[in-house]
């Protein structure tokens, strides 16, 4: 190689080939058939959803305890409003401890409801009757003041407010 006006050993090499091959061309049977291109294509992200994570301690949000637990409380609907008490946003918190007893902290809709003699009774015949709970312990609180903004989206839209 030459030098080139400044001094320097050029950095690239050019090389010249007599010819390069045609690129590939499209056929007929390569291409995808209407009802492979019409047909829903796998869902990734439903099997991500799905899908629990690994090593997850049984009284952990995700483990079997914990979501038999939740699953207890949506089974449990306030005889007013045709919702279950855990999408309706009366249950604040669910607590697990290692040794299987569980804390539902909850509220009512109004101090004057009906049942506020009878659901957190009936809360916590349903929880402490899920496999693997030792017992069950429920504190009814006032504040913070339940409002519709607790309710999830399932809720809403079953009582039309979406």
């Amino acid at each position: 190689m030459t030098p080139d006006v400044s001094g320097e050993e050029p950095r690239f090499t050019v090389e010249e080939v007599a010819s390069v091959p045609p690129p590939a061309r499209a056929r007929v049977e390569d291409a995808e058939a209407p009802a492979e291109k019409l047909e829903r294509k796998k869902d990734y992200l439903e099997g991500f959803l799905a899908a629990k994570p690994a090593d997850v301690a049984p009284g952990e949000p995700g483990g079997d305890l914990y979501e038999g637990v939740i699953a207890a409380l949506k089974d449990i609907f306030d005889p007013e409003i045709p919702v279950n008490i855990y999408d309706l946003g009366l249950i604040y918190g669910v607590e697990v401890d290692n040794d299987a007893a569980v804390v539902v902290t909850m509220t009512l809709t109004t101090p004057h409801c009906p049942v506020a003699e009878s659901m957190p009774g009936e809360v916590e015949l349903r929880v402490s009757a899920v496999p693997g709970v030792r017992d069950c312990e429920v504190n009814l609180v006032w504040d913070p003041p339940w409002d519709m903004a607790k309710m999830s989206d399932e809720a809403k839209l079953e009582l039309g407010m979406l």
